[in-house]
């Protein structure tokens, strides 16, 4: 039944804010060893919270199909305790059985298996705990006086009072002289107010948006609710498929905006870039890069530029309309803003932000992306703004940060147990930002020649992107309007005349914006040439994008269509499946390597199906850390198949286990199919032993390539090097690790004046090579560039399984930071072969230093990015620890202390 549905139907608008279904369940209720059938909703006002429990008819669709039976508020005196017995919780698909309490009641009700019981059960206990976390007398008599109204229609009485103005369309509320909540409050919030300023908490969004998930007339928003049930999924599938039956097309104005302001403040309005189309539009997605090029904005990621930038795009909007602030995300100076208008907030949900920094290690965040993703009416929409490698001839690593920014960036569903939404996975794709792809084979004066002539078809010839593209090695799918600008890069600041520096930058589009959907129609592209802050230009672009809205008689109709015709199959047959495979094998596993396999599920059984992987006996988890399933879990129609991804990645968390043969690569999948059987899959797989992930003690023992040593010896070398069996090995130890020398070695004899080492970032492929290399001792000297090598030496000393200064000493570190002559005895205190590759790592720090005119570093860059790496905390570091790491590692970087 379309639980979701119904049970949120029956709750009514409170004039100071929303009633909030949050999730629901179908139970049995066991009364004098019969059972009864209900549903059970939790429900929440503001922190309040309560469960709703319902009888409802066989076919619950909507709010006239149910009857609120009770209502039990989460307060001090409610528990709820799981009571079924040893016997049933070792039977795979038993009920979950659970008492709840309070001073008036005590229940049995019986939840059937499956992860949207859990789901349920894990609402409802986390808000029993934050009641539980309160003094009784914390809490106000009058938390709970919004249930009086729903407790006049318990015991029999129909709510059909209570969804009458819920299934309402907005337009007919204002009819009937009841306001929705944009036109009630008029105008949207002040900004400042409303904007968590680092943008990483709470949904920022005003309250025009903040209210609108819980609007019953939002159809969007019923298909997107955590369902619960085969049957329900199967509606939410069949509803999806025939969407053209209840849904058209209605064109909206979205302008996207991209800026990179070179670290500078807003000195100028910002109307000729933002208010210039003559309609204002109905959307804007603006964003910045280089916001700030502090490094206490890089290392610290806080910066008083987002609220003097955020305030000047507030300023700047078109002056015709009135908009809602929707969502602000920045990753140290990539920020993007979403505001809509007024009138649309109500039909903005599903609202999400993520970010990825695809710097050095993958995490920096000077270099990467932001992204936020919503659904407007019943189209989902992605926004990104992303800031690529620099450099004319590092097109390859821009090409690899945009498939780390399509890989890595997920948006979490709001049921839980669906799988992370990707970048792609969205009906429309907005990509802003600085690109940073260059004008290459050309001359600066070339360049310049062909721009006094505005010849702009010529000299796209060479531009790096429209030829990535065309090679399919980027944006694939992906469409950007005719340039008919000039490159917006470089200029001098303050200026429209072409970069005159010494450098001399030949001329190129950086910036720009791209789309992938359908229906979307370019108005506008342009740059902007009046703004003169920054030594980039801004581009805009005006989109009119046709966005799926649902009509609400045809809708309802659709609905019903289904569950009849549903009802007809009910029961027919047991769900079956075939798979492509029972055994899957993964050979010469690598450490960061991935490998992939598919799995093929076929719906080959008369019916439709739900699957899920289930964890085993005795098990947290479905699956090893090592592998990850997607999806997890799924539907599937009669006839249907999915291709379900078993990716195997070793990493720094599961890699020193593998080393040491305490783990293998060996698992068994469990498929469950509700209401059938289960399935069991083999992975199986033998792993290469990697110096990544290898202790120091150990690595010191290895006078051979970790690879060329028999497997029984090296594991035994690791048990006898971790549990310091006293004179276990004869031969005497390495000083160091020669794989750390042969790093340091070859990064001090080429690369002590190379721009920009230790913060760009190397190629994936390159760092393979270099791995397997050390592993291997082929070839004798290390491949890829000095980036690569780079950034190898931090890959090796994050996977350390011990770092550099023991976890034992990090507290003595973080004591001793303010004194120098503390700070060496920590260090004299460690074991020999850590005190050593301390030593060690501090010397060629300080030879880097003394080419800082050459390679850009100072000791502020050098101890942060270092400090992260020596000196790891056991538990989540706070971040008044890590300015204390900072300077611990700084005294060791001045020559005068060292």
């Amino acid at each position: 039944m379309d639980q979701s549905v119904a049970i949120q139907e029956t709750l009514s608008e409170d004039e100071n804010c929303i009633i909030c279904f949050k999730h629901a369940a179908q139970c049995l209720l066991v009364v004098d060893d019969a059972t009864e059938s209900r549903l059970v909703g939790l429900v929440a006002r503001y922190e309040a919270h309560a469960m709703f429990i319902f009888t409802h008819r066989r076919m619950a669709i909507t709010g006239e199909d149910v009857t609120l039976d009770d209502i039990i508020p989460v307060s001090h005196n409610f528990a709820i305790v799981e009571v079924s017995s040893p016997d049933e919780l070792a039977i795979i698909g038993a009920d979950t059985r659970v008492r709840v309490t309070d001073s008036d009641r005590d229940l049995e009700l019986r939840l059937p298996f499956g992860s949207h019981t859990r789901l349920f059960l894990s609402e409802v206990n986390r808000s029993w705990s934050e009641v539980c976390k309160k003094c009784p007398t914390e809490v106000p008599a009058s938390q709970f006086e919004w249930l009086t109204k729903y407790r006049r229609s318990t015991k029999g009485t129909s709510t059909d009072s209570l969804s009458a103005v819920l299934l309402q369309t907005p337009s007919s509320r204002k009819q009937s002289g009841k306001l929705s909540l944009a036109d009630r409050k008029g105008h949207p919030a002040s900004v400042e107010n409303n904007v968590d300023r680092r943008g990483r908490g709470e949904e920022n969004r005003d309250d025009l948006v903040r209210s609108s998930s819980y609007m019953v007339s939002n159809k969007a928003q019923m298909l997107a609710m955590p369902q619960f049930g085969l049957r329900d999924n199967l509606i939410r599938s069949e509803l999806l498929k025939k969407e053209e039956q209840y849904i058209y097309i209605k064109n909206f104005r979205f302008f996207l905006g991209t800026y990179n302001v070179n670290g500078q403040p807003p000195k100028e309005s910002l109307q000729p870039w933002l208010g210039f189309p003559s309609d204002p539009p109905d959307i804007y997605c603006v964003g910045f890069q280089e916001l700030d090029l502090s490094k206490e904005a890089f290392f610290f990621s806080d910066t008083p530029k987002e609220q003097e930038w955020m305030k000047a795009v507030l300023e700047g909007l078109h002056q015709d309309a009135k908009y809602a602030f929707v969502k602000l995300i920045r990753l140290v100076g990539i920020m993007l803003l979403f505001y809509v208008k007024n009138e649309h907030a109500e039909h903005i949900s599903e609202v999400e932000a993520e970010s990825v920094g695809t710097g050095i290690m993958g995490r920096m965040g000077n270099k990467g992306a932001v992204a936020i993703r919503f659904r407007f009416h019943n189209s989902d929409i992605c926004v990104v703004n992303s800031h690529l490698a620099a450099h004319v001839e590092e097109f390859e690593r821009r090409n690899q940060d945009f498939r780390d920014i399509c890989s890595r960036i997920m948006f979490r569903q709001k049921d839980p147990g669906l799988s992370p939404l990707t970048i792609l996975k969205h009906d429309v794709i907005l990509w802003l930002g600085d690109l940073n792809y260059r004008i290459c084979e050309l001359e600066v004066d070339e360049v310049k020649n062909l721009i006094a002539k505005k010849d702009f078809e010529t000299l796209q010839k060479f531009d790096q992107l429209r030829r990535q593209i065309k090679e399919e090695a980027v944006f694939s799918g992906f469409v950007e309007g005719e340039i008919m600008f000039q490159p917006t890069y470089k200029y001098n600041t303050g200026s429209d005349q072409w970069d005159s520096s010494e450098k001399c930058r030949v001329p190129a589009w950086c910036d720009r914006i791209l789309w992938k959907g359908k229906q979307i129609q370019q108005l506008h592209y342009q740059s902007h040439m009046t703004l003169k802050t920054s030594d980039h230009k801004p581009v805009s672009s005006l989109m009119e994008i046709g966005i799926k809205v649902v009509n609400e008689e045809k809708y309802k109709k659709t609905f019903e269509e289904i569950v009849r015709n549903l009802d007809k199959m009910e029961n027919e047959c047991i769900p079956s499946v075939s798979l492509s495979g029972r055994e899957f094998q993964f050979n010469d596993v690598k450490f960061m390597q991935e490998q992939t396999k598919i799995l093929t599920i076929y719906n080959d059984g008369q019916v439709p199906c739900q699957f899920e992987f289930i964890q085993k006996l005795d098990e947290s988890t479905f699956c090893k850390p090592w592998l990850m399933i997607s999806p997890h879990q799924g539907f599937l129609a009669q006839g249907e198949s999915v291709d379900i991804q078993l990716e195997l990645y070793v990493n720094r968390s599961t890699a020193t286990d593998l080393n040491s043969g305490r783990q293998q690569i060996e698992d068994i999948l469990v498929l469950h199919l509700d209401r059938g059987k289960d399935y069991f899959i083999s992975i199986t797989g033998n792993y290469l032993p990697s110096c990544f992930g290898t202790s120091l003690q150990t690595l010191c023992h290895l006078r051979e390539p970790i690879q060329d040593m028999p497997l029984e010896t090296l594991q035994q070398l690791i048990l006898m090097t971790s549990e310091e069996v006293s004179d276990p090995i004869t031969e005497k130890p390495l000083d160091i690790p020669k794989e750390i020398w042969m790093m340091v070695d070859h990064l001090y004899r080429n690369a002590s004046k190379q721009e920009d080492l230790f913060q760009q970032p190397g190629l994936r492929s390159e760092v393979g090579k270099i791995r397997d290399c050390l592993d291997t001792g082929t070839p004798d000297s290390l491949p890829g560039s000095n980036h690569s090598v780079a950034e190898a030496l931090l890959l090796f000393l994050d996977a350390l399984p011990e770092p550099v200064v023991c976890y034992s000493a990090y507290q003595q570190c973080l004591e001793s930071c303010s004194n120098a002559s503390q700070c060496k005895k920590v260090i004299s205190s460690l074991p020999q072969c850590h005190k050593n590759v301390f030593n060690y790592l501090t010397a060629f720090l300080r030879e880097l230093l003394k080419y800082s005119e050459y390679n850009q570093l100072d000791t502020s860059i050098l101890a942060t990015i270092f400090s992260a790496f020596l000196l790891r905390s056991s538990a989540k570091q706070e971040q008044a620890e890590r300015k204390k790491t900072w300077d611990f590692l700084t005294h060791f970087l001045i020559p005068d202390h060292s």
